[in-house]
């Protein structure tokens, strides 16, 4: 019976997000904030995994802190909209990465082991461009359009 259930488990979409290890986790909280995974919308509170893909915002008046693996910290601000596009972080195999799409509100970022190893492996979207980390902290603020 264990092993027909964990075979229909292992089928299910949420599943296999259920068992991928996490990038990173949610640290801090105020206010109300969101994490969705794989169509799955969860409020944030201290320990919600982050996953890639994943996709954080915080409402008005709400903020959220973030720290991944790497330990890389980002801080979001009231009204933020991130996705974790991609992370890699397999230093011994020389598989480094961190995009992330911020699409409105503000972050800050502190850099971690990524970033200290390989500068160029991380970059966040923004509506108008690209950021390139190539030092340890920077602040951006993405206004909606008017």
């Amino acid at each position: 019976m264990g092993a027909l259930l964990a075979s229909i488990l292992i089928g299910l979409p949420g599943a296999a997000m259920a068992q991928a290890t996490p990038i990173g986790y949610v640290k801090t909280v105020s206010g109300e904030s969101w994490v969705t995974t794989a169509g799955q919308r969860v409020k944030a509170a201290p320990g919600v995994p982050i996953q890639t893909g994943s996709q954080l915002k915080t409402e008005a008046n709400a903020t959220l802190g973030v720290t991944f693996r790497d330990n890389t910290v980002m801080s979001f601000g009231p009204d933020t909209e991130m996705t974790v596009d991609e992370y890699l972080y397999a230093p011994a195999q020389g598989k480094l990465g961190l995009a992330a799409s911020l699409s409105r509100g503000t972050l800050d970022y502190v850099s971690g082991v990524i970033a200290r190893l390989k500068p160029d492996a991380v970059s966040v979207k923004t509506p108008t461009g690209i950021i390139g980390v190539r030092g340890t902290q920077f602040v951006a603020k993405v206004q909606a359009p008017q």
